[in-house]
């Protein structure tokens, strides 16, 4: 296929001839506005005139018009869609939407979207719609417009949690875009989402105190999912601009809830305000007042709430607190959440399980709303914008990375000046100095302690899946800071002076994540090295000088060696990310200098043995090429580089030498440095070149298929020529002139077979650069080759296959291909030798590869002469390139960057010449091979030679619809049932087409030719069609190949928008340096220009011309598609009308009769996922016809288009029509007020409004017909059982809730519903058909039956005051009172509340609940429509023979353990409609099943029982009484005394069932009795089976009722503590899962009233210590205080050795720790804490008994798992002191080494949380212990404490290495026959362990005081007796290895006599220089 030659690769030695200058309409040239600007420069960079504005609004509000009448008409579907999709592309072509008419069709699309009913696919269409009108916030804010919340919240309300009814059909969360048409209620929850979230910035704030009222009450901490789906709502819908009121309180809910889901939600919240209010001014409350109010729905009101505590009429000035807009509380929290995110595993058996393990108990519905963004983004943009002046600062860093907070001495090391003292006793922390912070802010300083604390995990030795995280994590700081320092630059930036950035902050983050990221480069991961480069990249552009030189110090010395290849790979890649501040000069000066160096040092980088390392060369090769110009300007006349000499005056040392360890040179003194480099750019060239041709030449050979090796060396060979034209692009005249000599050089004396392709590519390039004189010197030599050639018999063996070229055909392919490579711009000079030469060719080459290369010659030569293109690509503009000035000192300018208005792009626009030539070529080349053609003299070679011709004319004529085949094309759309006029057509535009007059005699004579190439296809397929299977397969392959260039090569099809867009953001991606960028390479915006100009030719390609000819055309494709080798193409289905023209045919092959390959074909090209609704009945029943042709392959191929057809298969509803939306019509009549109608206009409305009537009918009439021929085919006893499944599967989708469902198709599913094939699922058809009964008996209007949402007519809704006495009433109520039967009174004890999430956090003022039924009278009155379906269902179900048989099928063996809920809901369905009626009938069986014990006897029973329960629960009470009067007597035998085990998980699931969101009232036999069992039971009996049938049905009991149950829970506790030690180990683990339990469900907030407004302003007004949420463990106080004072007695009753376990203490241990265990990986898992605390030194003692492994591991999991769960900040120093205690004082020297990695897990994942005091009691505690006299302690203790001091305050540091100097100094050790000899080992030791512990703590940084103790302390003590010497070589080997990367940085530390010590104690040697 001829490509036209890459934008990259192009350029031009001259300017050529002055270019016409591009004629701009007035209206553009002349407008002022800001969008007209920017379309100026768009019309500016393109050759052609573009339309006027006022023609493109006229086709605007065309488009606007037809969208008016479509919803007018409620022509949604088809007309709606269609018509926006024209708006998607007229918004393609860069013309001004205007303002106001932005604004009312956003608003039309909205109330479009959020209408009830709407068709998914509308709604996503109108969703997409919205984001792009309201995706600029420069364009459209909230005072322009308003939208309403209260419409998206009802339907998100309504659909986001389901009933068990609906999972069948609602059941799939959606994971793609919600662009795709699955079912409607799949996605809609996903969608409401979707909208609310572009929706957001548009909700007026004075909603606010509305949204809290609405959302609040809803929140209930002991459901997960009612805490989940509130803080949805809550941080979806809350406008983000006056956050001030709700913000404490938001924090307040985080930090009691322990989530995952909750916490990444969380983030990304407060990012997105923590960016939003650097500004002051958009918080300001006045604004409320000053912003129209005027989109209120008719439902909401806007409560005045006191707000006096936060803005009390005083000058607004931000949310600024103490970090950003948080408080030093909120943003501890966060920090700890950001530690937490990093996933970093500390071998600590997963503390950071519990927030996901918590989040397990939520429900899949959660599931189906859209995701939280990843945290790790959401993370680093929160921080960043929480960066300002806040805090006192510190002196600049010195260290690679700033560890530590400094102190205020100013020095890197500060000196301590009061006594130290001894080790042991001193305290850390005497002094008070202020605290200071990283760069004078708060929010660095934490993240400098941040990334101090995961340093060790940047390592690639520690590399892991987290490393990834840790990355991307300092990839998003470093690009949220830099975009945030570039618009803090800016004249308009509205954050205060004194809030900004800074440039000491800006310094201090790069030294923070330089040496961590310098250390991730060297990862083999690409993930974590793709992060790094980018943050690399964004880092030299901040800070260059302080990233440049590590960098290249690493770089260097590594491509030197070229010895380790991932170091190799890693410092090119870490060269790559660095290109700009190599060669700009803006960024970085001094770098340009290096270049020469390192291009050298590159040049082995092109390595095929190597593809990685030649694809990571030829990248930076790209990158640093378009940047810069290859040439040599010491040679320049009026050079001055030998003039300036460097003299000492110009050299000046850096301020921060340690930072950046280079010398500074003034700019002169760089330039002329980098002036004599350039020198060396030829002898660079040559050796490039020279290292491209050898690639080549060891390249495999061809294959068949004709490309040199596989996919590897492809990429290869593309990337090196790819690097190799963008090189060439930018060579001086000289240095081009040495490539092309060289390269014709190699090309005219060598033929290498393996290369042919790759030659061509390799002329390109230089074809390219400089096409004429690339053109002089090949084309003669390739001309006379290929004559000579072909003279003597190449390509003469006639071959239409792929296949291995004869090797006498090499010289001929070669040459072909330089001349391919070659054929570029300057044509016309040479088109008789061309002439010639193609004519040759087309005469003379019979090989495949002959014909088609030489077509692929002329293909070129045509596109080259008739396309639109720019013509250079060079990094300046043409003028500049060739000014003498820039070629004396183009160094100054490398790296330059352009404004839009500053580029001057030169393109190729066909000339008249141009165009005359490739008619003649046509003329004289392609017309008589079409003679010839027609006369079938000639097939393959002239037809391939004709096709290629007609490729390269895209844009050679505009092609243009007459008004009769316009007309024939709108009679035979695809779009079916839809009047003429809203069938969406284009208007061509002016798109740089050659000849765009149909009178010109030059375009009649192409459209001709090109129509009898048309004929002649025709003619040929059908003529192949006639000799049937003596067809050859290349034949129809070149035929078919023809067809589609016949049909598809127009406009864009050769400059393809797609590809452009592709190309455009990758080269924006490349060039970007910060985000928010306006100036770019040059490169870039002459790629906009062209993907700008191939965004017209799109629009042109949209509709194609389909007269007869190519309508015959799509016929044989169709006909091909079925074939024995099928060669359809699915491209074609761009031409609308295909289908219905391919259809039949398709059909007809499914036909009985039909040969197997034509019905394969039929069926593979019928695999299409998406079909117009009104076809979709006649493709399913085709489908099911397939059942006549057995053959398995055939099978197999209709399952796999039948699973694709009904994928996309939905429910039939068309209740959208009948839906009023008075918020629509006002948004149409706003939107049509600024159009302008006449009255035809108003006609096609009415006609639409017809058209739209009767195809809602039509599609009506197809659904019952299509459903009357399933049921004949379901119903038909031969139809095969896989086709009877999918009957049943598409009769369930076509019942509908918007119409009555017929008898037959009820009758169906009753009769299938005890069909022996478990996969017919009918029972959910039963289910679906009487659901929608009742929906529709009792929605009040179409939009509450589209959303599924009836009113039972028992349902109330009771007031109910915000107190804590109505909560408990309620919870009480569940307990101790059945309703009063009464209906004349409605209060608290008359009604049924079966769900209950309101009270907990706050009361909405209403309670929704259920009345009593009736006595006598039936609840439910049934719809009269549905009196068929309801008679077919009492004749069925109402017979004792249907019961008979659906117990016996459900009491079949399956492989089911518990209940399965689709029985009963299914019986549950049957019986909620008809009553009792059928009770009597099924009784009977009941009683047998019962007593019957089969395992699968009692699961019927308990499905066919839960289903009459529960579908009885609305019957007059007398009927229901009945059944429990019946039910009674058997619960008792039932779930008691006859329960096997094996029936246990049976029951369990019946109760869990029956209890399912149901008030306990309404089953209060069964309450009573499972109480009552629970309650007498016997639990330390013989056997504890039966202990666990009565737990197990309890337990389901609670666990349904769930926060119902707290009633029961006092007296539960009290029965099960007693149990605490049970001699049965699964009774007490039913004591822990109760205490976890109960303790949850007693949760519940403290604060004054459950109000909302009370709620919201206390969280504001209360202190940090404060538990207004209430988290504090209480519950179980009494409980842990008594088991406190008991474990000291059971400790000492404890028996010891086996029977360890049987001792109270070892059994009631384990129940403690189960229970905790349970309770912190749960949602109130910091409430455990409480608990702990007391029984922290109990926990320890459990470690360490040696005879129960199992309450070892679970006190030791414990915990660790403890310290995942960020607790409240009070008890942190509890738990620090309860920790130290352990290490202090117990006996054991196991507890103490067990104790401390608790203390350093703590320590790591609370580290924000823990004040610099509790850092330095931590460190008191270690000093004291290393004196412990246990080695194995000893040792621990050092390896905690270096992880506690790496992210201490730089003082403690000091204190502690001068004790533990003094220490190691003063003790002399004795003779080992001393009694005091191992007290003195042990206290060297302990000073030995100090220093070691110091070293350890900087594992990649060299301090200053680190030489002396290494070369000093630790070398005298290197021979000391074990352990000393043993801890001193650990040491030195850690040391090695941590410091060996940076080693040529580090040496720098150390004096020469420094040295040879360290060498001496690493090797043991001193006599060379030490290395690493």
């Amino acid at each position: 296929m001829t490509i036209i030659p890459d934008v990259s690769r192009l350029t031009l030695d001259d300017p050529g001839p002055e270019m016409p200058q591009t004629e701009i309409p007035d209206d553009i040239n002349h407008g002022t506005d800001r969008y007209m600007q920017k379309l100026k420069l768009y019309a500016n960079s393109i050759p052609y005139a573009i339309e006027s504005n006022a023609r493109m609004q006229d086709m605007l509000d065309f488009i606007l018009r037809r969208i008016t009448q479509c919803v007018e008409a409620k022509d949604f579907e088809p007309g709606l869609v269609q018509w926006d999709s024209m708006v998607t592309y007229w918004n393609m072509l860069k013309y001004p939407f205007p303002k106001e008419k932005r604004i009312r069709l956003a608003k039309l699309y909205f109330h479009v979207a959020t209408t009830p009913g709407m068709p998914t696919q509308v709604m996503a269409v109108c969703a997409d719609g919205l984001s792009n009108l309201t995706r600029s916030k420069k364009k459209l804010s909230i005072d322009d417009m308003r939208l309403p919340w209260k419409p998206i919240y009802d339907i998100l309300r309504e659909d986001l949690f389901l009933t068990r009814r609906q999972f069948e059909y609602r059941q799939v969360a959606l994971t793609s875009r919600m662009t795709s048409s699955n079912s409607r209620c799949s996605q809609l929850s996903w969608c409401m989402g979707y909208i609310a979230d572009i929706s957001r910035r548009f909700f007026h704030p004075a909603a606010i105190e509305e949204m809290l009222s609405t959302f609040l009450p809803g929140f209930n901490g002991t459901n997960l999912d009612s805490v989940l789906s509130s803080q949805y709502y809550l941080l979806t819908f809350l406008p983000l601009t006056h956050p001030q009121s709700y913000l404490p309180m938001l924090c307040r809910l985080w930090e009691s809830i322990n989530s995952y889901m909750y916490d990444e939600r969380m983030l990304q919240f407060l990012s997105r305000l923590a960016e939003m209010h650097v500004d002051p001014t958009i918080s300001d409350p006045a604004r409320i007042y000053d912003i129209l109010d005027d989109e209120r729905s008719e439902d909401e009101g806007r409560p005045k709430w006191k707000q006096d505590d936060y803005h009390a009429g005083q000058t607004w000035s931000g949310l600024y607190k103490e970090v950003g807009i948080f408080t030093e509380h909120e943003w501890h929290l966060i920090m700890c959440k950001c530690l937490a995110s990093m996933a970093i595993p500390l071998k600590d058996a997963g503390s950071l399980t519990t927030g996901p393990m918590a989040d397990s108990s939520s429900s899949f519905e959660i599931g189906r709303l859209p995701k939280a963004n990843w945290r790790i983004p959401s993370l680093a943009k929160l921080i960043v914008y929480s960066m300002a002046p806040d805090g006192a600062a510190a002196p600049p860093s010195s260290a690679s990375t700033p560890w530590y907070t400094p102190t205020t001495s100013g020095v890197s090391t500060p000196q301590v000046s009061s006594s130290v003292g001894d080790y042991l006793t001193v305290p850390l922390h005497k002094w008070g100095p202020p605290k200071l912070y990283l760069g004078g802010s708060k929010a660095l300083d934490s993240l400098a302690r941040l990334i101090a604390s995961t340093e060790h995990f940047f390592h690639p030795t520690n590399s892991g899946s987290w490393t990834s995280d840790l990355t991307a994590f300092v990839k998003y700081i470093v690009y949220e800071f830099n975009k945030r320092w570039h618009e803090e630059q800016l004249s308009d930036c509205k954050t205060p002076s004194t809030r900004r950035l800074t440039r000491e902050m800006k310094r201090e983050l790069i030294k923070c994540l330089r040496t961590v990221v310098l250390l991730a480069i060297f990862s083999q991961d690409s993930s974590t090295v793709s992060n790094v480069q980018s943050a690399l990249k964004s880092m030299s552009c901040m800070e260059p000088d302080l990233v440049f030189q590590p960098i290249l110090e690493r770089a260097i010395p590594s491509l030197e060696a070229l010895v380790e290849t991932q170091r190799t790979l890693s410092v090119i890649k870490a060269l790559s990310s660095i290109v700009p501040a190599i060669v700009s000069r803006d960024i970085y000066y001094p770098g340009a200098k290096h270049l020469i160096t390192i291009l050298h040092l590159l040049v082995p980088g092109i390595d095929l043995n190597d593809p990685t390392k030649t694809l990571c060369t030829t990248a930076f090769l790209s990158e640093v090429s378009q940047y810069i110009m290859f040439g040599d300007v010491t040679s320049s006349e009026g050079s001055e580089a030998s003039d300036v000499d460097i003299f000492p005056g110009q050299v000046t040392l850096d301020d921060d030498l340690e930072d950046t360890m280079e010398l500074k040179l003034s700019n002169g003194a760089e330039d002329a440095l980098l002036r004599d480099s350039t020198g060396s750019f030829a002898s660079w060239v040559a050796s490039f070149i020279r290292r491209v041709i050898q690639l080549l030449e060891n390249l495999p050979e061809e294959g068949p298929n004709g490309s040199a090796g596989g996919t590897t060396e492809v990429q290869v060979v593309d990337a090196v020529t790819g690097a190799c034209s963008q090189i060439c692009v930018h060579l001086s005249n000289p240095l081009f002139d040495l490539v092309l000599n060289m390269i014709f050089d190699y090309a005219s004396t060598n033929v290498r077979s393996n290369a042919v392709r790759a030659i061509h590519q390799l002329v390109e390039c230089i074809a390219n650069a400089h096409p004429a004189k690339t053109l002089a010197k090949f084309l003669p030599f390739c001309a006379a080759n290929i004559r000579t050639e072909i003279e003597h018999g190449a390509s003469s063996v006639r071959t239409t296959s792929s296949s291995l070229p004869l090797p006498s055909d090499a010289t001929l392919h070669w040459n072909l291909a330089i001349l391919r490579g070659c054929v570029y711009k300057c044509l016309l000079e040479y088109k008789g030798e061309l002439l010639s030469l193609l004519t040759l060719l087309r005469d003379k080459t019979f090989s495949k590869r002959g014909y088609t290369w030489s077509g692929k010659l002329l293909s070129s030569a045509l596109i080259t002469l008739t396309h639109t293109y720019p013509i250079e690509n060079k990094f300046v503009n043409p003028e500049q390139w060739n000014d003498e000035e820039f070629q004396r000192n183009h160094h100054l300018y490398w790296g330059k960057l352009f404004e839009p208005g500053e580029v001057k792009i030169t393109w190729h626009v066909p000339s008249a010449e141009e165009i005359d030539f490739s008619l003649q070529l046509f003329r004289e080349l392609v017309e008589p091979a079409m003679t010839r053609l027609d006369l079938l003299l000639e097939t393959c070679s002239y037809l391939s030679f004709v096709r290629e011709a007609f490729t390269g004319i895209p844009t050679l004529f505009k092609e243009f619809i007459s008004p009769d085949v316009l007309q024939s094309m709108l009679a035979s759309s695809d779009i079916i049932n839809e009047i003429p006029e809203m069938i969406a057509t284009v208007e061509p535009l002016a798109s740089g087409f050659c000849l765009t007059d149909p009178q010109d005699a030059r375009y009649k004579y192409i459209t001709k030719l090109r129509r009898r190439f048309g004929e002649f296809l025709h003619a040929a397929s059908l003529s192949l069609q006639r000799q049937g299977e003596e067809n050859t397969v290349d034949a129809v392959q070149m035929l078919i190949s023809s067809i589609r260039t016949y049909l598809l090569e127009y406009g864009d099809s050769k400059d393809s928008y797609y590809v452009n867009s592709d190309q455009y953001n990758s080269e924006i991606g490349v060039a970007r340096q910060y985000s928010g960028q306006k100036v770019w390479p040059r490169a870039v915006f002459v790629r906009r220009a062209r993907f700008y100009h191939s965004c017209r030719l799109l629009w042109n390609s949209i509709e194609r011309a389909r007269g007869p000819l190519e309508n015959s055309l799509l016929d044989d494709v169709v006909e091909w598609s079925m074939w024995h080798y099928p060669s359809g193409n699915q491209s074609l289905l761009v031409y609308d009308g295909l289908r219905l023209r391919a259809l039949p045919a398709l059909y007809t092959a499914l036909q009985p009769g039909t040969d197997d390959d034509r019905m394969k074909g039929a069926l593979w090209t019928l695999n299409i996922s998406s079909f117009e609704p009104t076809l979709v009945p006649e493709i399913i029943q085709q489908l099911l016809g397939c059942h006549h042709n057995e053959k398995p392959s055939i099978q197999n191929c209709v399952s796999t288009v039948t699973d694709t057809c009904l994928a996309n298969f939905s429910e039939p509803c068309y209740l959208i029509y009948d839906v009023k939306n008075t918020a629509l019509d006002e948004a149409l009549l706003a939107l049509k007020s600024c159009l302008s109608f006449n009255k035809s206009e108003d006609s096609i409305t009415f006609r639409a409004r017809e058209k739209r009537i009767e195809r809602v009918r039509l599609m009506n009439e197809e659904y019952n017909r299509m459903t009357q021929a399933v049921l004949e085919i379901a119903n038909d006893t031969t139809t095969h059982w896989r086709y009877a499944i999918v009957a049943v599967r598409v009769l369930r989708t076509l019942l509908r809730r918007d119409t009555s469902t017929s008898s037959s198709h009820l009758r169906l599913f009753l009769e299938k519903v005890c069909d022996s094939n478990p996969t017919m699922y009918a029972q959910r058809g039963i289910m679906k058909a009487l659901r929608y009964i009742k929906l529709r008996s009792y929605c009040r209007n179409p939009a509450a039956l589209a959303l599924f949402s009836s009113i039972n007519p028992l349902r109330c809704n009771i007031p109910i005051e915000g107190s804590y006495s109505a909560t408990a009433e309620i919870l009480i109520n569940f307990r101790s009172r059945v309703p009063i039967r009464s209906s004349e009174t409605l209060d608290l004890s008359s009604i049924y509340c079966d769900t209950l999430h309101q009270g907990w956090l706050a009361w909405s003022g209403t309670l929704a609940a259920y009345k009593l039924p009736h006595g006598l009278k039936n609840t439910f009155e049934w719809e009269p429509s549905s009196a068929e379906a309801l008679s077919c269902l009492r004749e069925i179900a109402v017979d004792a023979d249907f019961w008979k048989k659906l117990s016996e099928h459900f009491a079949e063996e399956n492989h089911e353990s518990t209940v399965v809920q689709d029985h009963i809901s299914c019986v549950k369905s049957i019986f909620q409609i008809l009553g009792d009626e059928p009770w009597d009938l099924l009784k009977s069986k009941l009683e047998m099943l019962l007593a019957d014990q089969d395992k699968n006897k009692q699961r019927a029973a308990a499905e066919l029982l839960a289903g009459v329960i529960n579908g009885s629960k609305h019957w007059p009470q007398e009927a229901q009484d009945r059944i429990w009067q019946w039910f009674t007597p058997y619960i008792k035998k039932t779930l008691g005394q006859s329960m096997k085990t094996e029936t246990v998980p049976i029951w369990t699931s019946f109760v869990e069932y029956m209890f399912h969101h149901k008030d306990p009232r309404r089953l209060q036999p069964l309450v009573e009795h499972i109480v009552e069992q629970f309650k007498s039971m016997d639990y330390n009996g013989p056997s504890s089976l039966e202990s666990i049938k009565v737990l197990s049905l309890f337990r389901a009991f609670y666990t349904e009722l769930e926060w119902k149950f707290a009633s029961w829970s006092d007296s539960t506790m009290e029965r099960f503590w007693r149990e605490v030690h049970s001699e049965h180990d699964d009774v007490r683990s039913h004591v822990a899962e109760m205490m976890a339990f109960c303790n949850g469900i007693k949760w519940q907030p403290k604060h004054t009233s459950l109000d909302v407004e009370a709620f919201v302003r206390e969280c504001r007004e209360v202190t940090n210590n404060a538990d207004i949420m209430g988290i504090c463990g209480t519950y179980h106080t009494s409980r842990v205080l008594e088991l406190v004072d008991n474990f000291k007695v059971w400790r000492e009753q404890r028996l010891p050795g086996v029977r360890a376990h049987q001792s109270t203490y070892d059994r009631v241990g384990i129940v403690v720790c189960r229970w905790l265990f349970l309770s912190v990986h749960s949602t109130e898992a910091i409430s455990a804490f409480d608990y702990i605390l007391p029984l922290m030194p109990e926990l320890f003692r459990f470690t360490e008994v040696h005879d129960n492994e199992e309450l070892v591991r679970h006190a030791n999991v414990l915990l660790v798992r403890m310290c995942g769960v960020a607790p409240p900040r009070s008890m942190i120093s509890p738990l620090l002191s309860a920790i130290f205690s352990a290490i202090q004082t117990s006996p054991s020297w196991k507890v103490r080494l067990k104790a401390l990695p608790i203390l350093q897990v703590l320590y790591f994942r609370q580290l924000p949380l823990i004040s610099e005091s509790g850092v330095n009691d931590i460190l008191d505690v270690l000093c004291q212990c290393l004196d412990d006299e246990v080695v194995e302690v000893r040792e621990m203790v050092g390896t905690t404490l270096s992880g506690i001091l790496r992210l201490s305050p730089r003082r403690s540091v000091v204190t502690l290495k001068d004790r533990f100097v003094k220490l190691a100094g003063k003790i002399q050790l004795p003779d080992r026959v001393s009694p005091v000899y191992n007290a003195a080992v042990r206290q060297r030791h302990a000073a030995i362990i100090g220093i070691c512990a110091l070293i350890d703590s900087f594992p990649y940084t060299i301090e200053k005081w680190m030489p002396g103790l290494l070369t000093t302390v630790m070398l005298e003590h290197t021979h000391d007796p074990i352990p000393i010497s043993t801890t001193i070589h650990r040491c030195a080997s850690n040391f090695r290895k941590t410091h060996q990367d940076t080693w040529h940085e580090d040496s720098r530390r150390f004096t020469d006599d420094q040295l040879a010590a360290l060498s001496t104690l690493l090797t043991g040697s001193s006599y060379c220089k030490c290395r690493l």
